[in-house]
């Protein structure tokens, strides 16, 4: 690590520190033969926002454990605008939940018209130089909307665990 770089993983951290958004027009490389977003084009770029947050909370490499739920709402379509919002919702010892929103501006709208088209909550486990998992920054809860998604994600973590493997 350079010697200018604050180490984040000796301070916890609150859940605006890490948020993380990514825009994008879904352009013809991005869709079907029905011009309509691929679903893998999003599980994509989903998982990138997981990771982004995941890392700026951690200071750390991550990996992806795990994808709980990724429903497909609403369709996306060429030429319209796709907003990706990734937040912490729960940090356990080595693992970081990540609930990430995908929203649709519909191009057809004359006003800006934000459909959620998706949630996704994606498990990442940050690993230190060995790749081994390691200790995270405990997560500052500043809001009631943060706590209880706190509790949302505690809840998907015990149910979770007690799921057959």
């Amino acid at each position: 690590m350079r010697d200018h770089c604050p180490d984040a993983r000796t301070q916890n951290h609150p859940v605006a520190y890490s948020r993380a958004e990514q825009v994008h027009i879904i352009m013809p490389a991005d869709c079907n033969q029905y011009f309509r977003l691929f679903g893998g084009k999003l599980m994509e770029w989903v998982d990138i926002i997981a990771a982004v947050v995941a890392r700026r909370h951690s200071g750390m490499e991550v990996t992806t454990a795990s994808v709980d739920r990724l429903d497909f709402l609403a369709p996306a379509k060429l030429n319209d605008i796709v907003l990706i919002l990734g937040r912490l919702v729960y940090v356990g010892h080595t693992s970081m939940m990540v609930c990430v929103d995908t929203y649709v501006e519909d191009s057809d709208c004359d006003a800006v018209t934000r459909t959620l088209v998706n949630r996704a909550y994606v498990t990442m486990v940050a690993l230190n130089k060995d790749k081994k998992p390691v200790s995270v920054p405990c997560l500052l809860l500043e809001t009631d909307e943060e706590k209880a998604d706190y509790e949302i994600g505690k809840a998907r973590r015990e149910a979770s665990r007690q799921a057959p493997h």
